[in-house]
Protein backbone atom coordinates (compact mmCIF):
# COMPACT_ATOMS: atom_id res chain seq x y z
CA UNK A 1 0.00 0.00 0.00
CA UNK A 2 1.36 3.41 -0.94
CA UNK A 3 1.73 6.36 1.42
CA UNK A 4 -1.09 8.16 -0.31
CA UNK A 5 -3.37 5.21 0.28
CA UNK A 6 -2.38 5.00 3.92
CA UNK A 7 -3.16 8.65 4.49
CA UNK A 8 -6.49 8.55 2.68
CA UNK A 9 -9.23 10.05 4.86
CA UNK A 10 -11.52 7.42 6.29
CA UNK A 11 -9.08 4.59 5.82
CA UNK A 12 -8.87 2.00 8.63
CA UNK A 13 -5.32 3.07 9.44
CA UNK A 14 -6.45 6.63 10.16
CA UNK A 15 -9.56 5.63 12.11
CA UNK A 16 -8.94 2.21 13.70
CA UNK A 17 -11.79 2.59 16.21
CA UNK A 18 -14.29 3.08 13.40
CA UNK A 19 -12.87 0.06 11.59
CA UNK A 20 -13.33 -2.01 14.76
CA UNK A 21 -16.97 -0.93 15.01
CA UNK A 22 -17.49 -1.93 11.40
CA UNK A 23 -16.10 -5.39 12.17
CA UNK A 24 -18.40 -5.69 15.20
CA UNK A 25 -21.34 -4.81 12.98
CA UNK A 26 -20.33 -7.41 10.43
CA UNK A 27 -20.02 -9.95 13.23
CA UNK A 28 -23.52 -9.14 14.48
CA UNK A 29 -24.90 -9.87 11.03
CA UNK A 30 -22.93 -13.11 10.79
CA UNK A 31 -23.94 -14.25 14.27
CA UNK A 32 -27.59 -13.51 13.61
CA UNK A 33 -27.43 -15.47 10.36
CA UNK A 34 -25.66 -18.45 11.93
CA UNK A 35 -28.56 -19.30 14.25
CA UNK A 36 -31.16 -19.24 11.47
CA UNK A 37 -31.82 -22.63 9.84
CA UNK A 38 -30.96 -22.35 6.14
CA UNK A 39 -28.79 -19.23 6.42
CA UNK A 40 -25.02 -19.30 6.75
CA UNK A 41 -22.71 -16.78 8.38
CA UNK A 42 -20.30 -17.62 5.55
CA UNK A 43 -22.85 -16.24 3.11
CA UNK A 44 -22.96 -12.95 5.03
CA UNK A 45 -19.15 -12.83 5.08
CA UNK A 46 -19.16 -13.20 1.29
CA UNK A 47 -21.73 -10.43 0.91
CA UNK A 48 -19.71 -8.12 3.16
CA UNK A 49 -16.46 -8.86 1.33
CA UNK A 50 -14.51 -10.37 4.24
CA UNK A 51 -14.81 -14.09 3.46
CA UNK A 52 -11.27 -14.80 2.26
CA UNK A 53 -9.73 -12.62 4.97
CA UNK A 54 -11.74 -14.53 7.57
CA UNK A 55 -10.68 -17.94 6.25
CA UNK A 56 -7.04 -16.83 6.06
CA UNK A 57 -7.04 -15.48 9.61
CA UNK A 58 -8.59 -18.63 11.07
CA UNK A 59 -6.21 -20.90 9.15
CA UNK A 60 -3.25 -19.05 10.73
CA UNK A 61 -3.79 -21.02 13.95
CA UNK A 62 -0.79 -23.09 12.95
CA UNK A 63 2.68 -24.18 14.03
CA UNK A 64 4.14 -20.83 13.06
CA UNK A 65 1.78 -19.07 15.45
CA UNK A 66 2.74 -21.35 18.34
CA UNK A 67 6.45 -20.79 17.59
CA UNK A 68 5.87 -17.04 17.84
CA UNK A 69 4.05 -17.50 21.15
CA UNK A 70 6.84 -19.67 22.53
CA UNK A 71 9.37 -16.97 21.56
CA UNK A 72 7.06 -14.35 23.13
CA UNK A 73 6.77 -12.46 19.86
CA UNK A 74 3.38 -11.10 20.80
CA UNK A 75 3.11 -8.38 18.15
CA UNK A 76 4.15 -10.70 15.34
CA UNK A 77 1.68 -13.35 16.56
CA UNK A 78 -1.13 -10.78 16.66
CA UNK A 79 -0.39 -9.70 13.10
CA UNK A 80 -0.12 -13.31 11.92
CA UNK A 81 -3.53 -14.11 13.41
CA UNK A 82 -4.98 -10.75 12.27
CA UNK A 83 -6.29 -10.13 15.78
CA UNK A 84 -7.34 -6.55 15.00
CA UNK A 85 -9.81 -8.12 12.59
CA UNK A 86 -10.71 -11.32 14.47
CA UNK A 87 -11.40 -9.90 17.95
CA UNK A 88 -14.09 -7.32 17.05
CA UNK A 89 -15.58 -9.65 14.45
CA UNK A 90 -15.70 -12.53 16.95
CA UNK A 91 -17.23 -10.27 19.59
CA UNK A 92 -19.93 -9.26 17.12
CA UNK A 93 -20.64 -12.88 16.14
CA UNK A 94 -20.94 -13.99 19.77
CA UNK A 95 -23.18 -11.03 20.59
CA UNK A 96 -25.35 -11.73 17.57
CA UNK A 97 -25.76 -15.40 18.43
CA UNK A 98 -26.66 -14.78 22.08
CA UNK A 99 -28.82 -11.70 21.63
CA UNK A 100 -30.81 -12.96 18.64
CA UNK A 101 -31.41 -16.53 19.82
CA UNK A 102 -34.68 -15.65 21.57
CA UNK A 103 -35.83 -13.48 18.66
CA UNK A 104 -35.21 -16.27 16.15
CA UNK A 105 -37.13 -18.74 18.30
CA UNK A 106 -40.09 -16.35 18.32
CA UNK A 107 -39.96 -15.54 14.59
CA UNK A 108 -39.67 -19.18 13.54
CA UNK A 109 -42.51 -20.21 15.85
CA UNK A 110 -44.98 -17.44 15.00
CA UNK A 111 -43.89 -15.77 11.72
CA UNK A 112 -42.28 -18.63 9.81
CA UNK A 113 -43.34 -17.67 6.27
CA UNK A 114 -42.31 -14.02 6.51
CA UNK A 115 -39.03 -14.88 8.23
CA UNK A 116 -38.13 -17.43 5.56
CA UNK A 117 -39.15 -14.99 2.83
CA UNK A 118 -36.62 -12.47 4.04
CA UNK A 119 -33.79 -14.96 4.09
CA UNK A 120 -34.84 -16.58 0.83
CA UNK A 121 -34.33 -13.21 -0.83
CA UNK A 122 -30.95 -12.77 0.87
CA UNK A 123 -29.63 -16.16 -0.25
CA UNK A 124 -31.10 -15.91 -3.76
CA UNK A 125 -29.47 -12.55 -4.42
CA UNK A 126 -26.23 -13.65 -2.79
CA UNK A 127 -25.99 -16.68 -5.07
CA UNK A 128 -25.94 -14.33 -8.08
CA UNK A 129 -23.08 -12.36 -6.52
CA UNK A 130 -21.10 -15.54 -5.93
CA UNK A 131 -21.79 -16.67 -9.51
CA UNK A 132 -20.15 -13.45 -10.68
CA UNK A 133 -17.00 -14.45 -8.77
CA UNK A 134 -16.61 -17.48 -11.06
CA UNK A 135 -14.24 -16.12 -13.69
CA UNK A 136 -15.08 -18.71 -16.36
CA UNK A 137 -18.02 -21.10 -16.46
CA UNK A 138 -16.20 -24.04 -18.00
CA UNK A 139 -17.73 -27.51 -18.32
CA UNK A 140 -15.96 -28.56 -15.09
CA UNK A 141 -17.23 -25.52 -13.19
CA UNK A 142 -20.79 -26.04 -14.43
CA UNK A 143 -20.63 -29.72 -13.45
CA UNK A 144 -19.29 -28.82 -9.97
CA UNK A 145 -22.13 -26.29 -9.60
CA UNK A 146 -24.78 -28.85 -10.57
CA UNK A 147 -23.41 -31.62 -8.33
CA UNK A 148 -23.13 -29.34 -5.28
CA UNK A 149 -26.61 -27.93 -5.91
CA UNK A 150 -28.19 -31.38 -6.12
CA UNK A 151 -26.21 -32.65 -3.11
CA UNK A 152 -27.33 -29.84 -0.83
CA UNK A 153 -30.87 -29.93 -2.22
CA UNK A 154 -31.14 -33.57 -1.12
CA UNK A 155 -29.41 -32.93 2.22
CA UNK A 156 -31.66 -30.07 3.31
CA UNK A 157 -34.75 -32.09 2.48
CA UNK A 158 -33.98 -34.57 5.24
CA UNK A 159 -35.67 -34.37 8.63
CA UNK A 160 -33.78 -34.35 11.90
CA UNK A 161 -32.57 -37.56 13.47
CA UNK A 162 -33.08 -38.64 17.06
CA UNK A 163 -29.77 -37.65 18.68
CA UNK A 164 -27.84 -39.84 21.12
CA UNK A 165 -27.19 -38.55 24.61
CA UNK A 166 -23.86 -37.37 25.95
CA UNK A 167 -21.39 -34.54 25.46
CA UNK A 168 -19.26 -36.53 23.01
CA UNK A 169 -22.07 -36.22 20.48
CA UNK A 170 -22.39 -32.50 21.34
CA UNK A 171 -18.65 -32.11 20.58
CA UNK A 172 -19.14 -33.88 17.25
CA UNK A 173 -22.10 -31.63 16.43
CA UNK A 174 -19.98 -28.54 17.12
CA UNK A 175 -17.22 -29.74 14.77
CA UNK A 176 -19.64 -30.45 11.93
CA UNK A 177 -21.85 -27.39 12.40
CA UNK A 178 -18.98 -24.90 12.45
CA UNK A 179 -17.74 -26.25 9.12
CA UNK A 180 -21.15 -25.49 7.65
CA UNK A 181 -21.26 -22.07 9.30
CA UNK A 182 -18.24 -20.87 7.31
CA UNK A 183 -19.46 -22.43 4.06
CA UNK A 184 -21.81 -20.16 2.11
CA UNK A 185 -25.09 -21.90 1.47
CA UNK A 186 -24.81 -24.59 4.14
CA UNK A 187 -26.26 -23.40 7.41
CA UNK A 188 -24.68 -24.53 10.66
CA UNK A 189 -28.09 -24.10 12.27
CA UNK A 190 -29.58 -26.41 9.63
CA UNK A 191 -26.91 -29.04 10.28
CA UNK A 192 -27.73 -28.84 14.00
CA UNK A 193 -31.39 -29.39 13.16
CA UNK A 194 -30.53 -32.45 11.06
CA UNK A 195 -28.34 -33.73 13.91
CA UNK A 196 -31.16 -33.08 16.39
CA UNK A 197 -29.34 -30.51 18.54
CA UNK A 198 -30.45 -27.10 17.25
CA UNK A 199 -33.05 -26.24 19.84
CA UNK A 200 -31.02 -27.80 22.64
CA UNK A 201 -28.04 -25.55 21.90
CA UNK A 202 -29.98 -22.36 21.14
CA UNK A 203 -32.21 -23.04 24.14
CA UNK A 204 -29.16 -23.08 26.40
CA UNK A 205 -27.87 -19.88 24.79
CA UNK A 206 -31.23 -18.30 25.58
CA UNK A 207 -31.72 -19.53 29.14
CA UNK A 208 -28.19 -19.54 30.63
CA UNK A 209 -27.63 -15.74 30.45
CA UNK A 210 -31.11 -15.17 31.86
CA UNK A 211 -30.53 -17.57 34.75
CA UNK A 212 -27.10 -16.08 35.46
CA UNK A 213 -28.72 -12.66 35.90
CA UNK A 214 -30.98 -14.27 38.52
CA UNK A 215 -27.98 -15.78 40.29
CA UNK A 216 -28.73 -19.33 39.15
CA UNK A 217 -25.96 -21.42 37.57
CA UNK A 218 -26.80 -24.39 35.39
CA UNK A 219 -23.50 -26.28 35.56
CA UNK A 220 -24.66 -29.07 33.25
CA UNK A 221 -25.82 -26.52 30.71
CA UNK A 222 -22.57 -24.58 30.95
CA UNK A 223 -20.58 -27.79 30.43
CA UNK A 224 -22.66 -28.65 27.36
CA UNK A 225 -22.05 -25.19 25.88
CA UNK A 226 -18.32 -25.42 26.65
CA UNK A 227 -18.04 -28.83 24.97
CA UNK A 228 -19.95 -27.51 21.95
CA UNK A 229 -17.66 -24.45 21.71
CA UNK A 230 -14.53 -26.63 21.93
CA UNK A 231 -15.87 -28.79 19.11
CA UNK A 232 -16.51 -25.65 17.07
CA UNK A 233 -12.98 -24.35 17.66
CA UNK A 234 -11.32 -27.60 16.59
CA UNK A 235 -13.52 -27.98 13.52
CA UNK A 236 -13.01 -24.35 12.57
CA UNK A 237 -9.21 -24.52 12.73
CA UNK A 238 -8.97 -27.77 10.78
CA UNK A 239 -11.54 -27.00 8.11
CA UNK A 240 -10.37 -23.42 7.50
CA UNK A 241 -6.99 -24.76 6.39
CA UNK A 242 -8.63 -27.02 3.82
CA UNK A 243 -10.88 -24.24 2.59
CA UNK A 244 -8.01 -21.74 2.35
CA UNK A 245 -6.00 -24.24 0.29
CA UNK A 246 -8.94 -24.76 -2.05
CA UNK A 247 -9.50 -21.03 -2.49
CA UNK A 248 -5.81 -20.48 -3.18
CA UNK A 249 -5.29 -23.35 -5.62
CA UNK A 250 -8.75 -23.87 -7.15
CA UNK A 251 -10.45 -20.54 -6.61
CA UNK A 252 -12.81 -20.55 -9.59
CA UNK A 253 -13.86 -24.17 -9.11
CA UNK A 254 -14.37 -23.60 -5.37
CA UNK A 255 -16.55 -20.56 -6.01
CA UNK A 256 -18.66 -22.60 -8.45
CA UNK A 257 -19.17 -25.23 -5.74
CA UNK A 258 -20.02 -22.55 -3.15
CA UNK A 259 -22.55 -21.05 -5.54
CA UNK A 260 -24.15 -24.47 -5.93
CA UNK A 261 -24.32 -24.90 -2.18
CA UNK A 262 -26.21 -21.64 -1.86
CA UNK A 263 -28.68 -22.42 -4.65
CA UNK A 264 -29.36 -25.92 -3.30
CA UNK A 265 -30.00 -24.58 0.20
CA UNK A 266 -32.93 -22.50 -1.09
CA UNK A 267 -35.06 -25.63 -0.77
CA UNK A 268 -34.84 -25.45 3.00
CA UNK A 269 -35.89 -21.82 3.29
CA UNK A 270 -38.63 -21.85 0.65
CA UNK A 271 -41.23 -19.63 2.36
CA UNK A 272 -44.37 -21.48 1.31
CA UNK A 273 -44.75 -24.59 3.44
CA UNK A 274 -47.42 -26.82 4.90
CA UNK A 275 -47.22 -28.39 8.34
CA UNK A 276 -47.39 -32.19 7.98
CA UNK A 277 -46.53 -33.01 11.59
CA UNK A 278 -48.45 -36.11 12.79
CA UNK A 279 -50.27 -34.46 15.70
CA UNK A 280 -52.12 -36.58 18.24
CA UNK A 281 -55.81 -36.02 18.98
CA UNK A 282 -55.05 -33.93 22.06
CA UNK A 283 -52.46 -31.66 20.38
CA UNK A 284 -52.60 -28.39 18.48
CA UNK A 285 -49.69 -26.89 16.47
CA UNK A 286 -49.11 -24.34 19.22
CA UNK A 287 -48.52 -27.15 21.71
CA UNK A 288 -45.73 -28.77 19.65
CA UNK A 289 -42.31 -27.05 19.71
CA UNK A 290 -40.92 -25.89 16.38
CA UNK A 291 -38.08 -28.43 16.56
CA UNK A 292 -40.61 -31.29 16.47
CA UNK A 293 -42.68 -29.98 13.57
CA UNK A 294 -42.31 -31.29 10.02
CA UNK A 295 -42.85 -29.00 7.03
CA UNK A 296 -43.06 -29.69 3.32
CA UNK A 297 -42.66 -27.16 0.52
CA UNK A 298 -45.71 -26.26 -1.56
CA UNK A 299 -46.62 -23.79 -4.27
CA UNK A 300 -48.72 -20.88 -2.97
CA UNK A 301 -52.37 -21.88 -2.85
CA UNK A 302 -53.71 -18.33 -2.64
CA UNK A 303 -52.49 -14.89 -3.59
CA UNK A 304 -53.71 -12.81 -0.69
CA UNK A 305 -51.97 -10.35 1.55
CA UNK A 306 -49.57 -12.89 3.08
CA UNK A 307 -48.38 -13.99 -0.36
CA UNK A 308 -47.63 -10.44 -1.49
CA UNK A 309 -46.01 -9.63 1.84
CA UNK A 310 -43.68 -12.58 1.31
CA UNK A 311 -42.86 -11.48 -2.25
CA UNK A 312 -42.20 -7.95 -1.02
CA UNK A 313 -39.81 -9.21 1.65
CA UNK A 314 -37.96 -11.34 -0.90
CA UNK A 315 -37.50 -8.29 -3.13
CA UNK A 316 -36.45 -6.05 -0.23
CA UNK A 317 -33.91 -8.64 0.93
CA UNK A 318 -32.50 -8.98 -2.59
CA UNK A 319 -32.18 -5.20 -2.89
CA UNK A 320 -30.47 -5.11 0.51
CA UNK A 321 -27.85 -7.60 -0.69
CA UNK A 322 -27.36 -5.58 -3.87
CA UNK A 323 -26.97 -2.39 -1.83
CA UNK A 324 -24.47 -3.99 0.55
CA UNK A 325 -22.44 -5.24 -2.40
CA UNK A 326 -22.40 -1.77 -3.98
CA UNK A 327 -21.32 -0.23 -0.68
CA UNK A 328 -18.62 -2.82 -0.18
CA UNK A 329 -17.21 -2.04 -3.61
CA UNK A 330 -17.43 1.70 -3.06
CA UNK A 331 -15.51 1.60 0.20
CA UNK A 332 -13.10 -1.12 -0.89
CA UNK A 333 -14.43 -3.66 1.62
CA UNK A 334 -13.62 -6.55 -0.72
CA UNK A 335 -10.23 -7.99 0.08
CA UNK A 336 -9.56 -10.54 -2.63
CA UNK A 337 -5.92 -9.52 -2.54
CA UNK A 338 -5.60 -11.19 0.88
CA UNK A 339 -6.14 -14.72 -0.38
Amino acid sequence: MSDSEQSEPGSPSRFPARADLVQVGRGLLMGGADIIPGVSGGTVALILGIYQRLITAISHCDARLFQMLLRREWSAAARHLDLRFIIPLGFGILTGVVSLASLMHYLLDYHLQLTLSLFFGLILASSFLVAQMVQRWTVLNVLAFIVSTIGVYILVGEHSIKPPEGNLYVFFCGMIAICAMILPGISGALILILLGKYHDVTGLLKTIPRELLKGNIDWNGLLTVLVFVLGCLLGLILFSKVLRWLLHNYHTLTMAVLCGLMVGSLRRIWPFKVDVTPYTSDQTPEMVPFKHRIYENIWPESFGGMFWSSIALIIVAALLVWGLDRLSQKYAMHDSSEM
